[in-house]
């Protein structure tokens, strides 16, 4: 006798169709955990991100610093630890680190245009070249001019010679406070002024306007507070 089942046959794209569902389930579900485990262990850290420490510890040269973390330049030297050189602004006279750079478009570059307000800072390590104070008796002497200018408010200023390698430069220099600066005469652009010191295993080179040596008092004073601020713990 012959018997005939009552459950019916499943044709194999409806069991194909059955197979299909749990997958796509599995991988949706994995697909969501990845999802939260890359959300939590994304790295937050940005120079305005919630985290974001105020300061870095940074080694130049084997001297630490600490730096303000929105007056460092460059995103790529935004992190601690050793570095060969770092490059830093500050707002003057504030010294305070800058805001985020404006986005500067077609209609708005010539508003932008504005006086340079901020003092720039290169940190660099020296490896025991010859330092700024020994430059300054050594070698700038050898391509000054025969005549100084008589002081100006205690500052006195010596061109250098045309056929010299500082020859579109003058030396300014100051005993108190002390200041030595060599400066580009104005031009097509204004002139710039670049002052150097050492700290341990560093020189710093700042960076400013040839226009604010009209107050070339707070200028040294700035750089010396700059310098005291910067410098992390001697040990």
């Amino acid at each position: 006798m012959t018997l005939f089942s009552a459950v019916p046959l499943r044709s194999p794209r409806t069991r194909t169709r059955a197979h299909i569902v749990p997958i796509v389930l599995g991988g949706a579900a994995a697909v969501c955990a990845v999802a939260l485990v890359a959300y939590l262990l994304w790295p937050t850290w940005g120079p305005s991100g919630a985290n974001a420490p105020d300061k870095l510890p940074v080694s130049v040269g084997g001297t630490l610093f600490n730096l303000p973390t929105t007056a460092i330049r460059m995103k790529i030297q935004r992190h601690t630890g050793p570095q060969e050189r770092i490059d830093l602004d500050f707002l003057y006279p504030s010294l305070e680190p800058p805001g985020a750079p404006k986005h500067v478009t077609a209609d708005t570059v010539e508003a932008a245009m504005q006086p340079i307000d901020r003092i720039f800072l290169s940190i660099a390590a020296h490896h025991d070249a010859l330092s700024p104070e020994q430059r300054t008796a050594t070698i700038y002497p050898r391509y000054l001019g025969q005549a100084a200018t008589m002081p100006e408010d205690g500052l006195t200023m010596r061109m250098f010679r045309a056929d010299t390698p500082y020859g579109s430069e003058d030396l300014y220099s100051a005993a108190s406070p002390a200041l030595t600066a060599r400066c580009t005469r104005d031009a097509a652009t204004p002139g710039m002024c670049l002052s150097e010191r050492r700290v341990g295993g560093a020189d710093l080179t700042f960076r400013f306007p040839r226009s604010w040596l009209s107050q070339w008092r707070e200028v040294a004073e700035a750089m010396d507070r700059l310098t005291a601020q910067l410098r992390g713990p001697k040990g």
